[in-house]
């Protein structure tokens, strides 16, 4: 029989578990909210996910096919947990940016485990006279700061998402408006200032009014979404006061938005991410109609085995998905086995479990590279299919191996996915040559 007992806290819910299954999971009465959860273990944080639905997400776990479906890691954690945690958000942007503070804090061991945190993402804010606010990865911060002379004022992170990250800062950027580095652009900093994604800083005044937002987006990204309301209040009052009524308009505007987020492309995005274990295309004959079918191919490029580099390509509906396209810088040990780099760069991939999985995977090669991407999917228990791109001398295709029926059904995709793949690694191979030379 499962023991459970609820107690509740300022703002977050526990109940402790003995037995993982959906009989445990009704009686923890989760909210239909977003908001942030964690497992534990004798008090000690396994694992720290945010949800659209904390109802919708948590139940995930208690699914009977939960290996299959979730991984062997995260399946690990799940048994070893003996409670759950949630904290109720007001919205998804605030359930991302409280994920990102508390694995910055905690560092539980799953979320380390699951995903190699150089690759997470980070939002900077300088110490420019006008700060910018930047995204960048782990793995480069160090650099950005000792080649570039980036003077750091915070940094936020890290998000585990970076399309999800990208379109936060579109909705916080609405309110509290900044400079990138696209803005600071000389030919694009008219247009962005036009359209009320950038400040206008050239006078004093504007350039106080910059200096608030940045210190309203480190409110913000800090957690602190309540003193942020009370500062803009504040601020609004002492407008009218003296009768600035169309300032006081400006900031009334801005607590309204702070208080009614509109985060729809981020449900959206936390909707597209609860597929990613669950083999989101996986069974597909290549005959129904499905929507949003996405491919993914795979290639590598080297100069007898220096600067290898692998790339992820990306093809939803038969269109380039190119904002979800990924390089892989390959470890030097791999040479010029392009087995081996191939294997890495699959087992990279399949380590960001933020990124939907596709409905079918396209190497480039024949039947060994085919049959080593089944053998690494086999390993991480998934059933993708498989295909590879057979190719001639002059680099044509001849053949494509794997599913015939899928195949068949999408030789256009897959042909535009292999193409772009091939183009994009040797662009990033040489890429990388320039800089060594």
């Amino acid at each position: 029989m499962t023991r459970f007992h609820v107690y509740f806290t300022r703002l977050c819910f526990s109940v402790n578990i003995s037995l993982v299954n959906i009989k445990s999971f009704e009686k923890l009465n989760l909210p239909d909210a977003p908001g942030v959860y964690f497992w534990k273990r004798a008090g000690k944080i396994l694992y720290i996910g945010r949800a659209t639905s904390l109802y919708d997400r948590v139940r995930s776990y208690f699914s009977p096919d939960i290996i299959s479906t979730r991984g062997s890691r995260i399946t690990d954690m799940v048994f070893k947990a003996d409670s759950i945690e949630w904290l109720k958000t007001d919205s998804v942007l605030e359930a991302m940016i409280a994920e990102a503070n508390l694995i910055k804090k905690h560092r539980p061991e799953y979320n380390v485990k699951e995903k190699d945190d150089k690759s997470w993402n980070y939002v900077v804010i300088t110490r420019d006279e006008f700060p910018l606010v930047l995204t960048v990865r782990g793995r480069t911060l160090g650099l950005e700061r000792q080649k570039k002379g980036l003077k750091i004022r915070a940094s936020f992170g890290p998000f585990t998402n970076g399309s999800a990250l990208r379109e936060a800062l579109k909705i916080i950027r609405k309110m509290f408006p900044f400079i990138d580095k696209a803005s600071l652009i000389k030919h694009t900093n008219t247009f962005y200032r036009q359209i009320g994604l950038a400040p206008d800083t050239t006078s004093v005044e504007a350039r106080l009014e910059y200096k608030k937002n940045i210190e309203r987006i480190l409110l913000f990204f800090g957690g602190k979404k309540q003193r942020l309301c009370k500062t803009l209040e504040k601020e609004m009052d002492e407008y009218a006061k003296v009768k600035e009524f169309e300032k006081a308009a400006a900031i009334k505007h801005k607590l309204f938005a702070l208080n009614h987020i509109q985060d729809v492309s981020l449900i959206k995005e936390n909707k597209e991410n609860a597929k990613v274990f669950s083999k989101p295309d996986s069974g597909y004959d290549g005959t129904s109609p499905t929507p949003d079918f996405r491919i993914e191919a795979y290639d590598i490029a080297h100069m007898s085995g220096k600067e290898s580099v692998g790339v992820m390509t990306v093809v939803c509906d038969g269109e380039a998905a190119k904002d979800e396209y990924r390089k892989f810088k390959l470890s030097p040990g791999v040479g010029n086995n392009d087995t081996a780099s191939l294997r890495e760069v699959i087992e990279r991939r399949l380590n960001h479990s933020e990124w939907r999985f596709p409905g079918l995977m396209v190497m480039d090669g024949g039947r060994g590279q085919l049959n080593l991407a089944q053998k690494v999917l086999k390993e991480h228990n998934l059933t993708i299919p498989v295909v590879s791109v057979v190719k001639n001398d002059r680099h044509n295709p001849i053949d494509i191996l794997g599913d015939a029926g899928l195949a068949d059904k999408h030789k256009k995709a897959i042909l535009l996915a292999n193409s772009e793949s091939h183009r994009f690694a040797v662009a990033y191979h040489r890429k990388l040559r320039r800089i060594r030379d």
